[in-house]
């Protein structure tokens, strides 16, 4: 019988909501959850399904932003709608939220399910439920970041009740709580227990709870006034990660890298099993490369690649990472058509084609062809040390330890005479976003790190985006979501 309940439910909300709901649901399918074992499988599928959202979620965290729009090569552009901030209700990004509920079914059920469940081990169970509520939260804060205003919906759907699936928004003051709900009970399920489920950082960990309640509650400290109190609270969770440090940045990135210790949590990317969205998008294809040459003369004609090149770094981002002396400069294979030197870059160079992407370019394989298969970073060190950085330049303390210890370790050797000393908390606050700027390129922050820092900076920094147009920090809805659910409302502003 619940496979019909389910099967009705999620016609329903198809019709309603748009949901990414499949007929039915695999976790809750007679008797799914009578076994230790089916637990595990749940949870293993929560992680299948979540790896869907990565690149959803790089769009969202970072194509608003100042980093793209260059040129691309012989491909055409993507999101140059997005890219310019050119948001109404009739341009409509990431509809019916983004299909984020269908992933919340999911976590939900775990979280209602598993804990009824008898395991030999509950160590084991409760690191898992720590996990699930830690993914919960993030999501939602995903959610918060993106639009605001959302549905609060933490029951998985197991019932045919056609007024309890139409939700209105909840204020983005009330899913706050709720992700900071979510992250106490994820704390408290963790415990003591600082490990790495099966050793792997492609499982959330209490070290990325941890991350995350830094990063939430700067927002809700700083986006949704908060105020020290939050800024607290965000400085405690970041002190508290241990195990993890920085690495040499030479060590840090590439396929044969990914456990390094500073990689807190990492979406999972292997062969057979799915490749990560870089080699497809930031790269080209040989063809395109083969007439043209790297910024030192270097000719491209053999460099293997079978991409498309739909983002370009803008060029104030390749004119920020100009510095030889700084390692972070790699991120990027600057391409050109005449086999001359162009070091330093300069804007508006003709002979300037555009860039590879190199943080994630991935390996060439046996068979000669070029595989991205490299995981993907949402917490690392770095990003916990700056995090802190800012929330105790938000205090007023002094944030330069943390700026320092990444500024040093992208000069290594040269680091003498870039050293970072504090000064006035808007100067630190424009130091921290350049400095996150440079060290997270392509890792989807720099739209949530400048609206994060409030103020003017997103305006200041985003030449597409007026103040008069603050609304469109958070996204419309859908003319289609509004006329199918009767309880949901525009987007102020829109």
């Amino acid at each position: 019988m619940k496979k019909y309940i389910l099967l009705f439910i999620s016609i329903v909300f198809l019709m309603s909501c748009d949901l990414d709901m499949k007929p039915e649901s695999d976790l809750t399918y007679n008797g799914f959850w009578d076994t230790e074992e089916a637990v595990k499988a749940a949870h293993v599928g929560i992680y299948a399904n979540y790896r869907n959202y990565t690149f959803t979620q790089w769009q969202m965290g970072e194509v608003r932003s100042d980093m793209w729009g260059g040129n691309t090569f012989a491909n055409s552009p993507a999101d140059l709608d997005l890219i310019a901030n050119n948001i109404s209700s009739t341009l409509v990004y990431f509809s019916n939220w983004a299909n984020f509920y269908g992933l919340l079914h999911y976590i939900n059920d775990f979280i209602q399910s598993a804990p009824n469940v008898e395991f030999n081990n509950n160590e084991e169970l409760d690191h898992m439920l720590g996990q699930a509520y830690g993914l919960r939260a993030q999501v939602y804060y995903t959610m918060v970041k993106s639009w605001g205003d959302v549905p609060i919906n933490t029951e998985p759907l197991l019932e045919v009740d056609l007024i309890a699936l139409k939700k209105p928004r909840s204020p983005k003051t009330e899913v706050m709580q709720q992700i900071k709900s979510d992250i106490e009970k994820s704390l408290e399920y963790f415990g003591g227990d600082n490990s790495l489920w099966l050793g792997k950082q492609t499982y959330w960990s209490k070290a990325a709870t941890l991350a995350l309640k830094g990063d939430a509650y700067i927002w809700s400290g700083k986006v949704l006034g908060g105020g020290n109190n939050d800024f607290n609270e965000a400085k405690s969770a970041l002190q508290q990660i241990t195990d993890f440090e920085l690495v040499d940045y030479n060590n840090l990135w590439g396929q044969d890298n990914e456990s390094n210790s500073e990689f807190i949590f990492t979406i999972d990317y292997q062969k057979d099993q799915a490749e990560n969205f870089y080699g497809t998008l930031f790269t080209t294809r040989a063809v395109d490369l083969a007439p043209l040459y790297d910024e030192t003369g270097n000719s491209m004609g053999n460099f293997v690649i079978n991409g498309l090149s739909r983002y370009g770094a803008s060029e104030k981002t390749l004119l920020l990472l100009d510095d030889s002396q700084d390692l972070r400069r790699n991120t990027f294979i600057r391409i050109y058509d005449d086999g001359n030197t162009h070091v330093p870059f300069q804007a508006g160079n003709p002979n300037y084609q555009g860039a590879l992407l190199n943080k994630f370019l991935g390996i060439v394989g046996d068979d000669g062809t070029r595989w991205s298969y490299n995981n993907v970073p949402l917490y690392r060190y770095a990003d916990v040390l700056l995090l802190l950085a800012e929330a105790k330049n938000n205090l007023g303390e002094d944030p330069s330890a943390e700026i320092n210890a990444v500024r040093s370790r992208a000069y290594g050797e040269n680091f003498s005479g870039h050293e970072f000393a504090s000064g006035s908390k808007e100067q630190n606050a424009k130091t921290i976003l350049d400095e996150r700027y440079k060290e997270f390129i392509g890792e989807g922050k720099r739209w949530w790190d400048l609206v994060r820092a409030g103020g003017t900076y997103v305006f200041d920094e985003v030449a597409s985006l007026d103040a008069s147009e603050a609304y469109k920090i958070y996204y419309s809805i859908s003319e289609s979501m509004l006329a199918n659910d009767s309880e949901l409302t525009q987007t102020e502003g829109y």
